[in-house]
């Protein structure tokens, strides 16, 4: 293979934002026999991904946006993997100023999918077509083989379809691509599949936390758990990484690596997100949630070392009184129920937005490319495949009759779980969380009753009866008595 291509030929993708998503993307379309045109703002990095990784495939580098666009085939096609946001935004508006109409913009990074609404719309306007499209799977992924969620025109699928199947993640012959719907509909899938991420990895991390507190154990002994965890129900990517992290150790002092990092979890605004959007939409998405808020707790420095400082008091806390064995066992089945959880509550979020949106999203298809190149990427997803296959119109996940059957299993060591955890003292909010919206899913009454009473009582908000249809009103500052609005 030459470094470059000769001026003459023409790329079929081209890449702008050359950091290291861009350039493992673009190495990835190299790989797969594509002409890759190439584009940083700074030159530097252009030259670097040549220089150092030009042999392995044909490459167009140029150094202006309108070279850059001068060299992509019709209808061009290229893909921004910039900074969400104003640079976003600005390399859309000069690339649609130097394409031609048909020619197709695509935006691979974490935007927020009312941005790509808005950007569809106004890139629509100039006769370009975009589209938003989530890329899951971190760098590794970007060169080896993503999950792609692309939204936008059916019409652009039909000319990107081969060149996205090229690069993506390969599951029993099956690309993990599709198109997801229109306009923002990828990029709120991505965002959504952030968002049970953030509860996959909060959970796990509960579990780290029970096993290393509760049980007394090493993290090099919580690797060997993991690892052997992985082999069952709960293998997955993030399961499979947890144990190669615990059982890592530190180069400079040799302690294990997860006791020299600081406990304060970072986030680029996905999760939080998806939370958000859950609220507006509302569906109860409380794992996801919380999973959230544990992070910006973990971050709450100051206020964590003031409460240290100024000892909070714990009340009594219990020392592990079961068999460690046991315990671990239960752990492992709490786990596996917070996490179906998770999935199960991204689902219904993922429905209520296609509904919203008029996006018609078929969750079949997100079960099918999240099973390779993706962060949550796990073995049950064939389960969750199935589930939508025999019934499309699930009302939850939980209840298709595997995971119901699965649920069986594991409510006991769920609630015991939660149980030990709280005598313990230790924080688990997804696990408590995900376990109070089962139960309330699966309670024949709630306390919203009361809360209804209360807000007739302070708001006159009126109330609806279980004996008979209409909206009443008690004269709560009057005589009591009822009326119907």
């Amino acid at each position: 293979m030459t470094q470059t291509a000769e001026k003459t030929d023409l790329a079929q993708i081209g890449v702008v934002g050359l950091a290291v998503m861009g350039s493992n993307l673009a190495r990835n379309f190299a790989r797969n026999g594509n002409t890759v045109a190439v584009y940083n703002r700074s030159p530097e990095k252009t030259r670097a991904l040549i220089a150092e990784h030009g042999e392995e495939g044909h490459f167009i580098p140029s150094e202006t946006v309108e070279d850059f666009v001068a060299s992509l085939e019709r209808p061009r096609k290229a893909i921004i993997m910039v900074q969400a946001g104003k640079a976003t935004d600005a390399v859309i508006n000069q690339l649609a100023d130097a394409m031609d109409e048909g020619d197709i913009i695509i935006d691979g990074g974490n935007a927020l999918f009312t941005d790509t609404i808005r950007r569809e719309k106004e890139v629509a306007a100039k006769g370009r077509h975009f589209v938003g499209a989530g890329i899951s799977g971190g760098e590794e992924g970007a060169l080896n083989g993503p999950s792609i969620m692309p939204g936008g025109p059916a019409e652009s699928w039909e000319t990107l379809g081969p060149i996205l199947e090229s690069i993506a993640a390969n599951v029993d012959g099956t690309p993990c691509v599709t198109h997801i719907g229109p306009d923002g509909a990828g990029h709120f899938v991505k965002m959504v599949h952030n968002g049970i991420e953030y509860a996959d990895m909060q959970v796990i991390g509960e579990a780290y936390q029970l096993l290393r507190y509760g049980a007394g154990l090493e993290p090099a002994e919580i690797a060997e758990i993991f690892r052997e965890w992985n082999s069952g129900d709960l293998d997955s990517y993030l399961i499979e990484i947890t144990a190669e992290v615990l059982a890592q150790k530190d180069p400079e002092t040799g302690a294990p690596l997860v006791d020299v990092i600081v406990d304060a979890a970072g986030q680029k605004g996905t999760g939080r997100w998806t939370a958000i959007n859950g609220l507006e939409l509302g569906v109860p998405i409380t794992g996801i949630a919380e999973s959230v808020f544990a992070r910006a707790l973990s971050s709450s420095t100051a206020q964590r070392v003031a409460a240290q400082e100024g000892q909070l008091p714990s009340g009594t806390i219990k020392q592990l009184d079961v068999d460690k064995a046991e315990f671990i066992e239960d752990v492992r089945r709490g786990l596996y129920a917070a996490k179906l959880i998770a999935y199960s509550q991204g689902f219904d979020e993922i429905k209520a937005g296609s509904e919203e949106f008029g996006w018609d999203v078929d969750p079949r298809d997100l079960a099918t490319i999240w099973r390779g190149g993706c962060i949550i990427r796990a073995k049950f997803l064939d389960r969750i495949r199935e589930a939508y296959d025999n019934n499309a119109d699930l009302p939850a996940l939980i209840l298709d009759p595997y995971f119901k059957g699965e649920l069986e299993g594991l409510i006991d060591p769920w609630r015991r779980v939660v149980v030990a955890a709280t005598q313990l003292g230790l924080p688990a909010p997804v696990f408590a969380s995900s376990l109070a919206y089962y139960d309330s899913l699966r309670a024949e009454r709630l306390p919203a009753a009361l809360i209804q009473g209360q807000r007739d009582f302070f708001g006159a908000h009126t109330f609806k009866r279980v004996d008979r249809e209409g909206t009443f009103h008690i004269e709560w500052s009057g005589d009591r008595s009822l009326t119907e609005s």
